[in-house]
């Protein structure tokens, strides 16, 4: 007799009632869901993705297995570092079945950087991503003005860090105004304020600094000034900027981006101020060195214009000896030339009757007549016997 295996078709031949695919899976959903509700994972991101809906995909993966993850928009929105493939991670969420594709996967609620904190990975990646920008090259970096006039303050007004820095300022350089820009200084939306506060800051007139300060406090605390959004408004103003933010060992990337960097608000006003004492002594010490410097000027003026004189006085004496022996050639040349000195080797003039007509010819006068005639040491007045003219050949009359 031959065996018959007789069943119902609504049952499987073990007696397992059918169903559909998406029964299946529906049934498989609720058991994940429901027995993998809250699980912690250690692994490693691969094949991240990042499509337009803001929403983070990615495999979590260790040496042998896989699975894939879904960190949502309004999760991955509050992440403080940028997750990337290759990172070793740690995440908690929950398994969920993608029904579409009957897959699980595990939908992320938290992930941090396994090894090392979430905000000091994200303070690194900010660090080296804007340091390859050149955002810290020491090449920006401003000169403080020497006398500022007014100093902004982006701060918070009730903090101990404002009021370090107007202790400080109104010792050391009085004259300065100081005026606050009021901002948060943690906790959520900080950041933000702090840049509305440093764009309200370089629009403020006659304002030539601005001091970004805030007091010590934890990592999380600080973690505003950490922030890419106040570095880049830190780079992008037009006043130099002193950042003090926390104590000597925090650093902050708004530090890095500072023009420069103060340990403390004190020092901040420090560096910010200087010093009136030491400014009037230097004026003092500046007033003396002009003035010792205007008196050796002066000092050397007068012993030049002392050897000019000298100098003058020698050429003039030079120059009257020259003249001197000039005139005295002149003058000997002269009474070579004179008549004077031909009556003195012998010779006489002779004038008319009227003493002034000297007498050339014979024929200006007859006898009768008187003549005046000029010798070396005086005049002898005669009257004419004879008057003959012997130019022509006529007898000069002999001597008496």
């Amino acid at each position: 007799m031959t065996g018959l295996l007789l069943f119902d078709p609504a049952e499987g031949p073990l007696g397992t009632p059918l169903c559909s695919v998406s029964e299946l899976t529906a049934q498989i959903k609720g058991v994940l869901e429901l027995g993998f509700a809250d699980v912690a994972v250690r692994a490693e991101v691969s094949n991240l993705a990042r499509p337009r809906s803001g929403h983070l995909y990615f495999s979590l993966k260790d040496d042998s297995s896989q699975i894939r993850a879904v960190l949502w928009r309004s999760d991955a929105e509050r992440l403080v570092f940028d997750l990337a493939d290759g990172q070793a991670v740690r995440a908690w969420g929950r398994l969920t079945v993608y029904s579409p594709r009957g897959e699980y996967q595990l939908t992320v609620r938290k992930i941090e950087p396994e090894g090392i904190g979430a905000l000091e990975l994200a303070f690194r990646q900010t660090v080296a991503r804007l340091a390859a920008e050149g955002l810290f090259d020491v090449e920006r970096k401003r000169p403080l003005p020497r006398f500022p006039r007014r100093i902004i303050a982006v701060t918070s007004p009730t903090g101990a860090a404002v009021r370090d820095l107007l202790q400080v300022t109104g010792r050391r350089w009085p004259s300065c105004d100081v005026l606050i820009a009021p901002a948060r200084v943690q906790g959520a939306g900080a950041a933000e304020e702090i840049v509305a506060a440093i764009a309200l800051a370089n629009r403020v007139a006659e304002a030539d600094l601005i001091v970004l300060t805030r007091g010590g406090g934890s990592l999380e605390d600080l973690w505003p000034f950490n922030e890419e959004i106040v570095a880049r408004a830190i780079a992008g103003s037009r006043l130099p900027v002193v950042s003090a933010i926390g104590h000597e060992v925090d650093v902050t990337i708004a530090d890095l981006a500072a023009d420069v960097r103060a340990l403390t608000p004190s020092e901040a006003g420090e560096r910010a101020v200087p010093e009136a004492g030491q400014v009037r002594d230097t004026l003092v010490q500046l007033r003396n060195r002009i003035k010792g410097a205007v008196e050796s000027k002066l000092r050397d003026d007068r012993l030049r214009i002392d050897r000019l004189q000298d100098r003058i006085g020698l050429a003039r004496g030079r120059d009257l000896n020259e003249r001197r022996h000039q005139l005295a050639r002149l003058a000997a040349r002269l009474d070579a030339l004179s008549p004077l000195a031909v009556l003195a080797r012998g010779y006489s003039l002779t004038f008319q009757a009227d003493g002034t007509t000297l007498l050339k010819a014979a024929a200006a006068v007859k006898p009768g007549d008187l003549i005046h005639t000029r010798l070396a040491d005086g005049r002898v007045v005669s009257r004419v016997v004879e008057a003959k003219d012997v130019s022509n050949g006529g007898e000069e009359p002999s001597p008496r």
